[in-house]
């Protein structure tokens, strides 16, 4: 009914899931017959106010939002003018469900920047079409938003995605209380690599170890990033500082095992690659940056202490 995996399978790094589908309505009888609606085909959320409402797209990040209008407190326009003032939340569509037929009302939500409007009592059939319809566009914008935040040669995303997620999740680790972790890494002694085998070959090379770390990852939030020439970034959210750390060695043992031969390395034989594990547990401080930094400084302690390993530290 509301097939929207022909889009999704061609999202770059998508992985397989159900939309998300966000409810908001002050009446439970209204919740009940949209929930009916749509739980066979997506994942439905729900909230009976507008605090509620903004709490679940901050922490869910529903594909699309049906959104009552009038409700105690803060009304539905209010609701959606602060999700459009959200840069993290801004790309969610909002659709009005009102009782309200009043044109100038209509008018006003869109220029808020709601996609459609649908009138109680609900018409399954018709709020299924049309919700159809704008799953299939988000999906498709959110192809060509990722697009641009796609490393060309590797295909993992690049570092004008990683440094806003990296805020994001930061953020997020501290409103929630929850760890986070990243790991920054690099190819050793790619440079001679370059040299003694070519450009192309160094091209390749690159190719294998980003797909080998994408392939590696375990949550569906983790994220791996092209940080810069032969260095990547991993940002891991919800992910303590051990479970970092056996990771990172995985992922030196997954690099080393493409047995890519590398005869002018110091490390290896083969390809192998640095790494440096930084976390934030509990209620430590600091910031984005300083968890950045840190990763940095413990990368650099990797390849002192010979590379083809990784060292790491909690933020403190």
């Amino acid at each position: 009914m509301l097939n929207v995996e022909p889009v999704m399978a061609h999202l770059p790094m998508a992985r397989p899931s159900r939309p998300k589908l966000l409810v908001v309505d002050d009446q439970a009888i209204n919740i009940q017959v949209l929930y009916q609606a749509f739980a066979a085909d997506c994942q439905v959320f729900m909230a009976t106010t507008g605090m509620q409402a903004l709490q679940v797209c901050r922490d869910k990040l529903p594909d699309l939002v049906l959104l009552d209008v009038v409700m105690p407190g803060m009304d539905g326009f209010e609701v959606c003018r602060q999700l459009k003032a959200d840069e993290a939340l801004r790309h969610i569509p909002v659709i009005f469900v009102t009782s309200h037929d009043d044109p100038e009302q209509e008018t006003k939500g869109l220029d808020l920047g709601a996609v459609d409007f649908i009138a109680k009592p609900v018409n399954p059939k018709v709020v299924q079409a049309r919700v159809k319809t704008q799953l299939t566009l988000k999906f498709q914008a959110d192809l060509l938003r990722q697009l641009v935040f796609l490393d060309g040669l590797t295909g993992v995303y690049n570092r004008r995605f990683f440094d806003p997620q990296l805020a994001l999740e930061w953020a997020r680790s501290v409103r929630t209380g929850t760890p986070l972790s990243m790991i920054l890494l690099d190819v050793d002694f790619f440079k001679r690599y370059n040299d003694h085998y070519g450009h192309q070959a160094g091209d390749d090379c690159l190719k294998q170890v980003a797909a080998t770390l994408r392939s590696n990852l375990r949550r569906p939030a983790d994220v791996v990033a092209r940080y810069g020439g032969e260095e990547f970034a991993c940002i891991l959210p919800e992910t303590a500082f051990d479970d970092a750390t056996e990771l990172a060695t995985q992922l030196e043992r997954h690099v080393r095992a493409l047995d890519i031969a590398h005869a002018h390395s110091d490390a290896a034989p083969v390809v192998t690659i640095s790494l440096g594990v930084a976390a934030r547990e509990g209620a430590t401080g600091g910031s984005a940056s300083e968890l950045l930094g840190l990763a940095d400084a413990q990368l650099y302690r990797a390849k002192s202490s010979g590379r083809a390993r990784s060292c790491g530290d909690r933020l403190v």
